[in-house]
């Protein structure tokens, strides 16, 4: 029986482009996987068919050969197509799979599968550095300069790993890919390849600085530039100023995370602020003015209105943290504390007992209380 078209098989046309090819591939593939086809027995002479059809046309020189000759290109010797128990003519849906996941994510995994001793360049890891800053700090701002341990690029090989500065050698059991395959019944095995450790390459004289590892460890002094209203948990990344990368790969990057240490004075909510100033009782009952902080190391003068009560809020405008994005500035919220004097000498008592007798109609609160208590124990007696 004579064979189908390749472009056939795929469903693509003769003038279709590399990535067609490929994308029309992984949908007859994930078509034809065994979970979804239990009913259809030619299910794996199929997919034998794919494989064969994508091996062709995946490679331009044979993709020429067959669009020139067509299948006898490959017969009788004149070609080196698939064989039947091969890599991709055996029906082998584990492999297959493998190459399309391999074609989906071999970019960001490392490079291409059979790169044949490319550089093995690894991104270096991202650090944290956790600062802790006062609330003056966030209110204003700063520069703070900060020591980093880190790995830093070798400068005796610069990052190669190798002895003056030569180029690492594919490993020869991997053959670079980093990995090496088993069969195993019906799947097949990928692993890190035990040689290189999954970098694809050797280094046949290590750098007896950094001893192969391209990088050193070495504490860094960085300036870092703290923005004015800042909070805890605001998070500052310097790009490329992690750890180096390995094999002369890119740096990672360093994020240095706030932490905004709790104030005596002041408490903090986003951009506004409470202070909680204590009065006296007199101060409360007859008003007055009071002096209080600001966060900039100022001093505002606030009045209190006669018959002030604790819990009682004055805003001042603008007296707050600075937005860390819009400009904008919060406000200052001052909260009375009405101080009961304790320690009273026998005149301050007589006092206060004179008082009370002349300030029965001075309460509302407490007298509109009772009021409803007597009401609330009224009725339940009737």
């Amino acid at each position: 029986m004579s064979k189908r078209d390749y472009y056939e098989l795929l469903g693509v046309s003769k003038g279709a482009s590399a990535d067609e090819i490929k994308k029309a591939y992984r949908q007859k593939v994930k078509a034809l996987h065994p979970d979804r086809n239990k009913d259809n027995p030619d299910a794996e002479a199929q997919m034998k068919e794919v494989n064969e059809a994508h091996d062709i046309l995946k490679d331009a020189e044979k993709k020429a050969a067959y669009d020139r000759f067509g299948h006898a290109a490959f017969d009788g010797g004149m070609g080196g197509g698939p064989r039947p128990g091969g890599a991709y003519g055996g029906g082998d849906f584990a492999s297959a799979f493998s190459d399309v996941f391999d074609d989906l994510f071999g970019d960001m995994m490392g490079g291409r599968r059979g790169g044949g001793g490319g550089q093995r360049a690894m991104r270096g890891s991202d650090l944290r550095y956790n600062l802790r800053i006062s609330l003056e700090e966030a209110f204003a701002g700063l520069q703070k300069t900060v020591q980093v341990p880190s790995a830093v690029e070798c400068d005796t090989c610069h990052g190669t790993g190798a002895e003056g500065g030569a180029e690492p050698t594919a490993c020869p059991t991997c053959d670079g890919m980093g990995k090496v395959r088993a069969q195993q019944g019906f799947f097949t095995v990928e692993r890190t390849c035990p040689t290189c450790s999954g970098m694809g390459q050797i280094i046949k004289n290590p750098c007896n600085t950094c001893r192969g590892a391209g990088r050193v460890e070495k504490d860094r002094s960085l300036s870092v530039n703290i923005p004015a209203g800042v909070e805890t948990g605001t998070r500052i990344r310097l790009a490329g100023e992690g750890e180096a990368g390995m094999r002369g790969g890119p740096s990672g990057d360093l994020y240095i995370f706030i932490e905004v240490a709790e104030h005596e004075l002041f408490q903090r909510d986003g951009p506004q602020l409470y202070c909680r100033v204590p009065v006296s009782m007199t101060s409360a009952a007859m008003g007055g003015d009071i002096e209080v902080p600001t966060i900039d190391g100022g001093r505002s003068r606030v009045k209190v209105p006669a018959g002030s009560q604790s819990g009682r809020q004055m805003r001042l405008r603008g007296k707050g943290m600075p937005a860390l994005r819009g400009g904008q500035t919060g406000d200052m919220f001052i909260e009375l504390a009405v101080e009961t004097p304790v320690n009273l000498t026998s005149k301050q008592k007589e006092l206060l007992k004179e008082f009370e007798k002349l300030s029965e109609e001075n309460n509302p609160e407490s007298t509109g209380f009772f009021r409803k208590v007597k009401t609330f124990w009224d009725g339940m007696k009737s």
